[in-house]
């Protein structure tokens, strides 16, 4: 495993739909990397987690403020502890555009999950604002980043310990 700061103090989101394992893999990404993490659910703006709790999914509108929140605490605690671990879902290209724009050094890990096991897995979490009826919306939103700059693809079935190892393999051996 990967042990010290990220270079350059780069920033990592780690993305995906709902139920794929972010927090897991980001909280893991950074204990590996001795940097802070973010988790995206930590930052929404008032009244987006009780919309999504009522089953509505989010529009582009509900999603700006939140990136922008998101973009700017990575930055500044990327800067300040020399990288971040960040959890959001960005599944739109815009979204990660968006991300980029403000963060430049991002590298991005896609948790790649499909429809079926998404729908399982969110329908067995307890406690969690995010119900399973929207794993199908999440779907329809996602644009796969397959082709953008600094951005690796990990597949989120296998084992947690795999996901990190494969992530962790491909982001300080990839000349990303």
């Amino acid at each position: 495993m990967a042990e010290g700061p990220i270079s350059r103090a780069m920033p990592v989101l780690v993305m995906g739909v709902t139920a794929c394992g972010k927090s897991e893999i980001a909280t893991r990404l950074s204990t590996a990397f001795g940097v802070p993490f973010i988790a995206g659910d930590a930052l929404p703006p008032p009244g987006t987690i009780d919309k999504m709790s009522r089953g509505a999914p989010l529009t582009d509108a509900d999603r700006w403020p939140w990136l922008d929140a998101l973009a700017q605490e990575a930055k500044r605690v990327a800067k300040a502890q020399g990288g971040v671990v960040f959890s959001c879902s960005a599944l739109k290209q815009v979204y990660r555009r968006h991300l980029r724009e403000r963060l430049p050094d991002l590298i991005t890990v896609f948790l790649e999950l499909d429809l079926e096991t998404a729908q399982n897995r969110a329908s067995h979490r307890a406690g969690h604002f995010m119900p399973a009826s929207l794993v199908a919306s999440q779907f329809s939103a996602l644009e796969r980043p397959q082709g953008e700059q600094n951005t690796v693809v990990v597949d989120a079935r296998l084992p947690i310990e795999d996901v990190v190892d494969n992530a962790l393999l491909a982001i300080t051996t990839t000349a990303i």
